[in-house]
């Protein structure tokens, strides 16, 4: 990450951001691991930042856990329980470094407890523009079945059209958690079963109950929706 290969245009806003970028991917991968102290000599010269870049770096993992200081042990990698995993940033990073079959399950788990929850909220609460947005990611999933990119992007939309129609702000927010892992999980997928078919029809079901305003149905049926996903799991 050489200074020297930086155009005019690379200011010290994105100076600051690829030192963040650059030190975070070394201890999701484990380069420096749980509990390592950084020697902060070492660490400037490995990534080319002035100790003003890097201690601003320190400062943004440090709120966003990976990271802490004490006069003892200086600046070192908290352990991996303490990674705020719900920033989008963090979860971002991890998926970056790679994942185990167990992230994907504890996510299910999570999308378990979340997301049907939210969908009997919207089979209560939806607005005709959330029915819109619904029915055009299930009209893409139906449409784009074997094309792996835009079927991964519909299935974002609906999950993300769903979670918006709770009209609850806090189940709304989780989509910056469960979508990008979606994703990932989908990429996976499809890469490792070419004959794999996409579960339009549950996803179908699910809508339905939403736009009869049928609560109960709403919600077992994204419970059998996610049914077959744990069946489908990388």
């Amino acid at each position: 990450m050489s200074r020297s290969g930086h155009d005019a245009s690379f200011t010290g806003h994105g100076l600051h951001h690829a030192a963040v970028e650059a030190l975070a991917e070394r201890i999701l991968k484990g380069t420096y691991g749980e509990g390592d102290s950084l020697v902060m000599t070492e660490v400037q010269a490995e990534l080319d930042v002035t100790q003003t870049v890097l201690r601003e770096a320190i400062k943004v993992l440090t709120t966003k856990g990976l990271l802490d200081t004490d006069e003892r042990r200086g600046t070192f990698v908290r352990p991996r329980e303490d990674w705020n995993l719900l920033d989008s940033d963090v979860l971002r990073w991890k998926l970056a470094a790679g994942v185990s079959s167990d992230f994907f399950a504890d996510v299910l788990e999570l999308r378990r407890s979340i997301e049907p929850a939210a969908a009997a909220l919207a089979a209560e609460r939806r607005t005709d523009d959330d029915l819109v947005a619904l029915d055009t990611a299930l009209a893409t999933m139906g449409a784009t079945a074997r094309d792996p990119v835009l079927l991964v992007r519909a299935d974002a939309s609906f999950h993300t059209a769903m979670l918006l129609a709770s009209n609850n702000r806090f189940y709304a927010q989780m989509r910056r958690v469960i979508v990008p892992v979606l994703v990932q999980r989908d990429r996976d997928v499809l890469a490792a079963d070419d004959a794999f078919e996409h579960p339009h029809a549950a996803h179908a079901a699910v809508v339905e109950a939403v736009r009869n305003r049928d609560v109960d149905g709403a919600y077992v049926a994204m419970l059998e929706l996610l049914d077959l996903s744990a069946r489908e799991q990388p």
